[in-house]
């Protein structure tokens, strides 16, 4: 008799694009090693107006040896009535499914209603509890979601303590993101620097990541115009998908007179090309203005290239301050010190063999025991 446990993620995966596929891809991965492992994603997972990109869908091949199936439209109750029943026939022993939005609880709250039976066990990753952007129903929506989770697993401290104000006695685990390790191995900075045609001998930053407003880009580009970062000839690299009016952005740039210094690479990344971007790097900054936790800080741990981040949520908790990078307040002056702060201690070589020891923690391995622990 097969020890397997049957296991359903429902969430975002391809032909989706994006942290939400690439996480619950990898996850899977991790879990088909010992367990039989499916993935329900969408047909529909954002009505066109709400989605603020310029496409939803991703332009790489599908990813191998992974069960995808697209069942779930996110705004149709009939649908809901028609996958959780589905679910249900499938019986599964553990459903696993990410909460990012209140406006996804609906569709999940509902599927997970329908769907589970008294064995399974459902166990939610939490994002976000509360969102960075607050919109009505945003409560009721994820109390409705919560409410049919038998256990939760909580990417940061400040997301744990959101989600005790719902639920102060259902099990739930801090267990941070782990490394996004597959976007490709390390190559080296001169190579990745050729790739993207950067000047040779300067000193480049990354912000990556699409761009809204909480993601404190505008906070980046005034520290870009620092004088202390004027005289190091710090260049920024800006590497994303505006989600908002770019507008107030380009009127920055132009009112800073930095277009020299930083570089606008406002296309959508695809996979194959995360890795350029990373490696061309010395440092990357994350200049949030509020924060739970960040994929972007897991795929810099990967890519072994240390960190400025403001002292918001979650990112404290990811990058412990001189040690793998530099904590800051979300100020543009404090920012441009952290900067300016690196590259004058010259800090690559100790904070580089730092992040090779601290990643290790952050294994898939170590989330697939706490989901499994969980679901007893």
């Amino acid at each position: 008799m097969s020890n397997k446990k049957k296991i359903l993620i429902l969430g975002t995966a391809y032909p989706f694009r994006g942290g939400l596929a690439a996480y619950n891809e990898r996850l899977a991965e991790e879990l088909q090693q010992t367990d039989d492992v499916e993935i329900w994603t969408f047909t529909l997972q954002y009505p066109k107006f709400f989605f603020p990109g310029k496409s939803q869908f991703s332009s790489d091949p599908p990813p191998q040896h992974l069960r995808i199936r697209r069942l779930i439209n996110a705004v149709n109750p009939l649908n809901w009535l028609i996958t959780g029943r589905k679910i249900r026939k499938m019986n599964p022993d553990i459903i696993i499914t990410k909460y990012w939005l209140p406006i996804m609880g609906p569709a999940l709250g509902s599927l997970l209603r329908l769907g589970k039976r008294k064995h399974t066990k459902v166990i939610a990753i939490l994002d976000n509890v509360v969102p960075h952007e607050k919109r009505p129903g945003d409560v009721v929506f994820t109390k409705y979601f919560l409410k049919p989770v038998d256990a939760f697993i909580a990417m940061s401290q400040s997301v744990l303590n959101d989600l005790r104000v719902f639920e102060p006695h259902k099990k739930a685990s801090l267990i941070p993101h782990p490394i996004y390790d597959n976007y490709g191995a390390l190559i080296p900075k001169e190579m990745a620097r050729t790739l993207l045609k950067l000047a040779p001998g300067k000193r480049y930053i990354l912000f990556f990541g699409f761009i809204r407003q909480y993601k404190g880009l505008d906070l980046l580009l005034q520290a870009m115009a620092d004088e202390r970062l004027k005289k190091l000839d710090v260049h920024a690299i800006v590497a994303g998908e505006y989600y908002e009016d770019p507008a107030p952005y380009q009127e920055l740039l132009a009112q800073l007179q930095l277009g020299e210094r930083v570089l606008m690479h406002t296309d959508f990344i695809p996979n194959d090309a995360v890795k350029n971007y990373f490696c061309a790097a010395d440092l990357v900054v994350q200049p949030y203005k509020s924060a739970t936790q960040s994929g972007i800080s897991q795929i810099a741990y990967h890519f072994e290239k240390p960190m400025v981040v403001t002292n918001v949520g979650g990112l404290v908790e990811m990058v412990p301050d001189g040690v793998v990078g530099f904590q800051a307040t979300p100020d543009p002056a404090a920012i441009a010190g952290a900067i300016e702060k690196y590259f004058v201690e010259n800090r690559e070589a100790d904070m580089v063999a730092a992040l090779r020891q601290e990643k290790q923690q952050y294994s898939w391995s170590r989330l697939v025991g706490e989901i499994k622990e969980l679901s007893k």
